[in-house]
């Protein structure tokens, strides 16, 4: 268990960033965050894809300045890039016309060490992190999984006190993902890592759990801490075990009631139509809920469940659920997904009645796409254009929310056989 009076690494209090909208309106990212990284910990931040995971993170690392609060690092203020903090990025960012030796070593360029230490400690790095005898090799010579190693040995070089790790993991295949986060846990529960501290950027459930001392979960609209969970579990930590699964599932019903909790109150605002839509296809809507409704779930399950059987991550589970939920063709509710009666009718429907079950739903509780039609009937060559309706749009989101709401209101509205779209023109017409 972490010491709670073990010192603090960095600390942030009251932390706030804003962004501008292209109108100049201001758009809140995070808000009121207080967070402290320990000495000997690793800590996690959790969330939903533009709860401002990385911009906190990229904060906590001096690279960006907060629009307010305070921002310390070992006691003193952070203003910048400081030396002993290192980041993994989540794409693997190499020079691809230098060796691995010769990337690695680029981590060590402002530190001006006499090339025979930096050659010194470049190989230690590339000896620690498994990657001996491909010194030579170039970037292009390497899988997905040795590029990311290269990554981290840049990292270690410097011999950080804080590493910062910005989804790591999620641009590999599941079983080099599993591999190289079990080298690195081996090598933080042994102490052969040169960090201190570790803070690490996931919408991974189970990783969070099989990682984090400690997790923040973070919430949306602005980004805002929503729990804080301790992850007590000795290492090695077993998927199996009934605690870390205890664990998980109050993860995802914590992420529920915080989704829940913003669909409802965004449905108060501009009468729903600046609702953000989730992401997800009529085919991953059709699928989930045809899996849903087959044994063993009949019609029920628990998230954990579901994440782990379809080997879906927060980031592409949560949009087909919340879809449900907005269509009222499940109930997501403490980390369950539940099919309604339409749900299930959907389920043994045939293509045409899927369809006009559909329409009826996105009609009732979908303002956005109630609107399109709504202004497509008024007109008398019932034709609009799609930038009419990212304009109003962009009143309450930002211009990315507005145009990819747009593009999934069009994508099932299309479906529905409600209006048509000419994507040339950019016309929507009935």
């Amino acid at each position: 268990m972490l010491d709670p009076m073990k010192k603090v690494v960095v600390e942030l209090r009251k932390v706030c960033m804003v962004f501008k909208r292209p109108s100049g309106e201001p758009l809140p990212v995070l808000k009121n965050i207080d967070m402290s990284l320990r000495d000997g910990e690793i800590l996690g931040l959790l969330g939903r894809s533009g709860s401002g995971k990385s911009t906190l993170l990229r904060i906590a690392g001096g690279l960006i300045k907060p629009t307010d609060g305070v921002v310390q690092y070992c006691g003193a203020p952070l203003t910048g890039p400081a030396e002993g903090i290192a980041v993994v990025f989540q794409t693997f960012a190499l020079f691809p016309w230098l060796t691995v030796l010769e990337n690695v070593e680029a981590g060590l360029d402002a530190l001006g060490l006499p090339r025979a230490e930096a050659r010194r400690r470049a190989q230690s790095a590339i000896d620690l992190i498994g990657l001996d005898g491909f010194q030579s090799a170039y970037p292009r010579e390497l899988s997905g999984g040795m590029r990311q190693r290269v990554g981290f040995a840049r990292a270690f070089v410097t011999q950080p006190i804080v590493l910062l790790m910005d989804e790591p993991f999620s641009a590999l295949d599941v079983l080099t993902a599993e591999t190289l986060r079990t080298d690195f846990l081996d090598l933080w529960i042994e102490h052969q890592l040169p960090t201190k501290s570790v803070l690490i950027v996931t919408h991974n459930v189970e990783e969070a759990v099989l990682m984090c001392d400690r997790m923040l979960l973070l919430s949306s609209n602005p980004g805002k801490i929503a729990a804080e969970m301790p992850v007590t579990l000795p290492h090695p930590r077993n998927r199996l075990d009934d605690e870390f699964r205890c664990i998980v599932d109050e993860i995802y019903s914590v992420l529920t009631a915080r989704t829940i909790e913003s669909i409802g109150a965004l449905k108060q605002v501009h009468g729903g139509l600046a609702q953000p839509l989730p992401p997800a296809s009529v085919n991953r809507i059709s699928g989930l809920i045809e899996r849903l409704v087959s044994p063993p779930y009949e019609g029920q399950a628990d998230l954990r469940i579901l994440a782990s059987s379809l080997v879906l991550e927060v980031d592409d589970l949560f949009p087909i659920a919340e879809g449900l939920h907005m269509l009222e063709f499940a109930e997501l509710k403490e980390g369950t997904l539940k099919l309604t009666a339409a749900g299930r009718v959907f389920a043994q429907s045939n293509t045409e009645q899927r369809k006009l079950l559909f329409r009826e739903h996105l009609l009732r509780f979908v303002p956005l796409t109630a609107h399109i039609c709504r202004v497509l009937r008024e007109r008398n060559d019932h034709r609009a254009p799609r930038m009419r309706f990212e304009v109003e749009l962009e009143d309450h989101l930002t211009r990315r929310d507005s145009r990819n709401t747009l593009r999934v209101a069009t994508a099932w509205g299309r479906y529905a056989e409600l209006f048509t779209y000419d994507d040339k023109t950019g016309q929507f017409s009935l």
